[in-house]
């Protein structure tokens, strides 16, 4: 087996337990190898910046991230390595399915979180993440983006199961080549554009620190970690993980509320 020398680590359902916490024992161990061990430990999550730094900064690391599941990647200076968007074209026709339906929407580009108003849904993911939206008419927002060519790198849907599973076929029906649309859970539907992923960040970084993918290790709970899974020397699936996760690891460690990320390391790394 090579030495492993990078960790990729999803966070929610991951590297957080179900109280969205980081447990002692897990940080200690994520301290032991990114201090003693000098191994990079690299947070790949769907989540913004400011949902991801805050978390690095209690784990006591500096290292790059990779955000909205690949689609924004900064290196540890805070530079961008990597910055894709979705269409407003594209953004346009999911927000009026999501009217027509009755599902909340939110938008991230960068290191912004806009919505058009305060709901319950954006009062959950705001006491999630600690982090406060920026209200703002969504055609005012779409109309700038079209002036300036750009648009989000993440659209986030929530609502109701019957909703989501209901917004999933429409927008799959309409457009699913540009787009990668995943369930992250019953009540979120998570859209990034589709030229993008975990593994392609991971890449990115992989030339940074001269690394081979034989030397690194992935550990995550959701349909969005099955490529970096698949990919990395050793792909490993959370105990919480569905079935349809779990196939394509190389092996299975204890749930997010068992300590799961620290038995991982501490099996392959540490042991």
């Amino acid at each position: 087996m090579n030495k492993i020398k990078m960790i990729c680590l999803d966070i929610d359902g991951t590297l957080l337990n179900s109280e969205h916490k980081i447990s002692r024992r897990t940080k200690e161990i994520i301290e032991i190898v990114a201090k003693e061990k000098q191994i990079p430990v690299i947070l790949v999550s769907a989540r913004m910046p400011k949902g991801i730094l805050f978390l690095q900064k209690k784990l006591n690391i500096n290292e790059p991230i990779i955000c909205y599941s690949g689609a924004l990647v900064m290196d540890e200076k805070a530079n961008i390595l990597s910055n894709c968007g979705i269409s407003v074209l594209d953004v346009r026709q999911v927000y009026n399915f999501a009217r027509e339906i009755g599902v909340h929407m939110s938008l991230y580009k960068d290191d912004e979180w806009y919505i058009e108003e305060i709901d319950e849904w954006a009062k959950q993911e705001s006491e999630i993440t600690n982090i406060n939206p920026t209200i703002i008419g969504f055609t005012d927002l779409f109309n700038l983006w079209d002036q300036e060519k750009l648009g989000p790198n993440k659209i986030l849907c929530m609502a109701r199961p019957n909703k989501i599973k209901a917004l999933d076929v429409l927008i799959k029906g309409y457009n699913s080549n540009n787009l990668n649309i995943y369930p992250s859970k019953p009540t979120y539907l998570e859209i990034m554009p589709n030229n993008v992923s975990k593994t392609s960040a991971i890449e990115i970084l992989m030339s940074k620190y001269n690394i081979q993918r034989s030397e690194i290790i992935a550990i995550g709970d959701n349909y969005n970690d099955i490529d970096m899974i698949q990919f990395a020397g050793i792909g490993i699936a959370m105990g919480n993980a569905p079935d349809g996760v779990k196939q394509y690891a190389d092996n299975i460690t204890c749930s997010n509320d068992d300590d799961g990320v620290a038995e991982a390391i501490n099996k392959y790394i540490l042991s």
